[in-house]
């Protein structure tokens, strides 16, 4: 009988299609686990295969690479990996070209150079209006540096290379360079000249036309809360419900990766859920906030360039008719009298405590309390009442 091929794996509740094959055994402790699970970010079966296909083939060449043992990148190599950092630029970008301020075309050949000679820095500081304030420019091209060599751990990393100075240093000046090319071309395109990957002229979009993307695995809104739950450490019932809103959300979009969510997105899933009868509050809290959360994670340790949450909020303030009122008098008799019948001490006195002391608004606080706090005085009893005083825990 001959061995079922590996094939694309159906997620039987969202219907998006997976990469799903077990490590080998001899590499199980290098990978840190024993299947790979990545997501092919679409529900077509024909279109399933293709991605299938293109990354298993990358997952095979990272395997091969792990049993190879520590090996030296080649500058060819880190090129042709750097390919995908060149497109993601200019994709990310090529709408509003001249919004692209993050990396400084004047400073970017010179990353990875030779360091300053003591006549160049003296220039430089004659140069610069403040002479006791750091080098602007070095302090930028420190910061570009160290953005291009953490983009390279990831290469490295999704490629089963070693992570040793050599590699990252030659991966992180092939980033360099890439990203370089792409701010060049922006800057043309920001001019409004045409480009011979980008003719304007002819430049049309169809309804229907989808960006394609790169091999490289996307970052899933699970990914960002596992991220997230890691660094914060909420309790398990924070995770639980937080987990419960992403799988809505993903629902609701048709997809997983988080790269792909747009303002848009959010603006018409918060509509939705006003449609279904949501409340204000609820969808603020409940819904948005976690969403925001992990999106601003997602953002501050590099895996996203922007958080498409922030901005999209709802307006929270309870209508009148929603506000919660007090009880009548008819009410609050119906309370006491019904207590009065009651055995168990907590039952039949937190109700009157709490009808005639200011802490009625807060039980817990009159749960808390001792027959010794109840004084009695000339005229009846008295509750003493703290402000800011520690509710023993036992007693709740």
């Amino acid at each position: 009988m001959p061995l079922a091929m590996s094939r694309p794996w159906k997620h039987p509740k969202t219907g998006i299609y997976q990469l799903r094959k077990v490590v080998p055994d001899d590499l199980r402790k290098l990978v840190g686990k024993r299947e790979e699970k990545v997501s092919l970010q679409t529900r077509d079966p024909a279109e399933a295969k293709v991605r299938h296909s293109k990354m298993l083939a990358e997952l095979e060449a990272r395997w091969a690479n792990l049993r190879a043992g520590p090996k030296l990148l080649t500058e060819r190599e880190a090129h042709q990996l750097a390919v995908v950092s060149y497109e993601r630029w200019l994709e990310q970008h090529r709408d509003n070209p001249s919004q692209q301020t993050g990396w400084d075309v004047e400073v970017g050949d010179r990353l990875f150079g030779p360091p300053q000679t003591r006549e160049e820095k003296d220039a430089a500081r004659a140069q610069s209006v403040d002479v006791f304030s750091p080098e602007p420019e070095l302090y930028k091209i420190a910061q570009m540096e160290q953005a291009c060599f953490e983009a390279a751990d990831g290469y490295l990393s999704a490629h089963g290379f070693s992570k040793d100075w050599q590699n990252r240093r030659t991966m992180a000046r092939a980033v360099g360079a890439a990203i370089q090319r792409a701010s060049l071309v922006l800057a043309k395109l920001a001019k409004g000249e045409t480009v011979p990957a980008f003719p304007f002229p002819n430049l049309s979009v169809s309804p229907g036309a989808s960006v394609a993307r790169s091999p490289e695995r996307a970052v899933t809104f699970q990914d960002l809360l596992d991220g997230w739950a890691a660094e914060r450490r909420p309790v398990a019932k924070t995770v639980y419900e937080w987990s419960r809103v992403i799988r809505e959300l993903e629902k609701y979009l048709g997809h997983t990766d988080a790269h792909r969510l747009t303002a848009d997105n959010l603006v018409d899933w918060k509509r939705a859920l006003v449609a279904a009868g949501l409340r204000a509050k609820t969808i603020q809290g409940s819904k948005l906030s976690p969403v925001r959360a992990i999106l601003q994670w997602g953002l501050q340790n590099k895996l996203l360039s922007s958080n498409a949450a922030e901005g999209v909020s709802l307006d929270v303030k309870a209508k009148q008719g929603e506000r919660k009122r007090s009880f009548t008098d008819e009410e609050a008799k119906i309370i006491l009298r019904a207590a009065c019948s009651e055995n168990d001490p907590v039952k039949r006195w937190v109700p009157w405590v709490g009808a005639y002391s200011p802490i009625h608004k807060k039980q817990q606080e009159s749960t808390a309390l001792f027959a010794s706090d109840f004084p009695e005085q000339v005229n009846g009893v008295a509750v003493p009442i703290q402000a800011g005083a520690e509710l023993p825990n036992n007693l709740m």
